[in-house]
């Protein structure tokens, strides 16, 4: 369990080694997904870039955290997925660095996330690109399975998108 109210309260490090504070995103919606460069579902790259352009203007915030803890999926280091994804999907939202999302060294991000919306193995992510949608209150998280399409979600972000507008 996290001990924060607010994904606002927590931090990653991105592909560069740069500390990125939540808090300052804080009043915006972000998509929150793990992700892989070798697995069935590396093609929603696209459309996770898609949504990066077309909602970013608006307020929404793409994150992808590379993971190797399904079948191996993710083998490269930061350099190799960051170079793979800009040339295989152009992707321009941030990365992090490879993270953990099940076990003893889970991310704190997806400790949160999961704690807020469970899924049908409990707390578990059950495969790459399962995606969370944390809206502006940086409390609320609706989750999304991997199979369910970027695409898939644009109702659930315009929603949180208009939110945005009365939170924090």
């Amino acid at each position: 369990m996290t001990s924060t109210d607010s994904i606002f309260d927590l931090s990653f490090v991105d592909n560069h080694g740069t500390p990125v504070r939540l808090a300052d995103y804080a009043g915006k919606p972000l998509l929150i997904v793990n992700t892989a460069s070798k697995c069935g579902f590396t093609p929603q790259y696209d459309g996770l870039q898609r949504l990066h352009e077309q909602f970013g203007p608006q307020g929404l915030v793409v994150l992808g955290f590379p993971c190797d803890q399904f079948a191996h999926q993710e083998p490269g280091d930061d350099a190799q997925i960051e170079e793979f994804c800009r040339l295989n999907h152009g992707v321009t939202f941030p990365l992090s660095t490879k993270v953990e999302v099940n076990g003893k060294g889970t991310h704190p991000v997806f400790a949160f996330v999961k704690e807020r919306a469970r899924g049908l193995l409990g707390g578990r992510i059950p495969w790459n690109f399962t995606k969370f949608l944390v809206l502006p209150d940086g409390r609320t998280v609706r989750r999304y399975s991997p199979k369910t399409k970027p695409e898939a979600l644009e109702a659930d972000i315009r929603s949180a998108l208009g939110q945005a507008t009365t939170a924090v």
